[in-house]
């Protein structure tokens, strides 16, 4: 996999997100999807922006909202639509559904928290094996909740792993603004353990991207764990439709939308055809997958060429 600098494939990457998670959000009350699903739509820039900067082997820990990231990393839009559809050729072969994903060395789980732990023990896996490679894990404000976390951050720390920490603080865990579910300081709980970490209010993909170069580069040279923080929105309810923010904060959120504020830099003739090919894969791997085999229960692995 090669992951690109330049700066419409930057804007084509997180259309494709966006278009690709509108559209699971438009097609949920058809009864096409099999669970819950937790769309990234408004928070690309951050998939997009740190994930550019990923090399071959690099492992990605991903959360409940690990559509964007997935996509971001490199995997195929009609193998994740046919993953949530149930169907054969699901990147798990139907098995995992929106928040339970692994590919090549992509690992997404749902449970709230328990990613860290995971991350962890894949980075000391690849310290202990000399690779090279580096973990980026993604955790959302809601995870800080959780008592693993902190154990994680301070093994890490103590093992000097190969460790990028991504924080998505979109705000709200669930339907709880962070107003009232988490005391004190985000950054500050990192640099408790002597993790260094930076922090950006920030929904523009070229400084997100700018600033995980430089935590990219200090965990590659074996400096120890790094963490981002970087403040963000979701534009969508938690999940499906249990949404009950004012509409008028969602409406000032959306002037800092990602997209637009992207594309205003680029040509626009270039911007129009990228959206005329985006929206033409999207339909079409919505289509494909709609048409696939629904999974069989008897089956204990996905078939080989799921993910073409």
């Amino acid at each position: 996999m090669t992951y690109s600098s330049d700066p419409l494939e930057l804007y084509r990457q997180m259309l494709r997100i966006r278009r690709f998670e509108e559209t699971v959000l438009d097609n949920f009350p058809r009864g096409l999807f099999f669970g819950t699903t937790h769309t990234y739509i408004g928070q690309e820039a951050d998939a997009v922006g740190v994930l550019s900067h990923l090399q071959e082997g690099d492992v990605v820990v991903s959360n409940h909202r690990c559509h964007g990231h997935f996509l971001a990393y490199g995997g195929s839009m009609h193998a994740l639509a046919a993953e949530l559809m149930g169907r054969a050729t699901g990147v798990c072969g139907g098995r995992g559904g929106s928040q339970h994903i692994q590919w090549r060395d992509f690992y997404a789980s749902g449970i709230l928290g328990g990613t860290l732990p995971l991350a962890t023990g894949m980075a000391l896996a690849e310290k202990a094996r000399r690779s090279g490679r580096l973990v980026v894990a993604f955790l959302g404000d809601g995870a800080l909740g959780q008592g693993a976390v902190y154990e994680s951050l301070n093994m890490a720390a103590l093992w000097h792993l190969p460790l990028l920490l991504v924080l998505e603080n979109n705000r709200y865990a669930q339907s709880t603004p962070i107003t009232l579910n988490l005391a004190g300081d985000i950054l500050a709980r990192f640099q408790a353990f002597g993790i260094p970490a930076e922090e950006r209010d920030t929904t523009d993909v070229l400084e997100i991207r700018e600033m995980a170069q430089q935590a990219f580069q200090a965990v590659r040279a074996g400096e120890g764990p790094r963490a981002l923080v970087i403040h963000t929105y979701r534009f969508a309810p938690h999940s499906k439709g249990d949404d009950t923010r004012d509409p008028q904060e969602i409406a000032r959120y959306r002037e800092r939308d990602p997209l637009p504020l992207h594309a205003s830099r680029l040509d626009p003739e270039a911007v129009q055809k990228v959206q005329a090919e985006v929206e033409h894969e999207v339909a079409a791997a919505f289509q494909r997958a709609e048409g696939d085999s629904a999974a069989n229960p008897a089956s204990l692995t996905p078939p080989l060429g799921a993910m073409s």
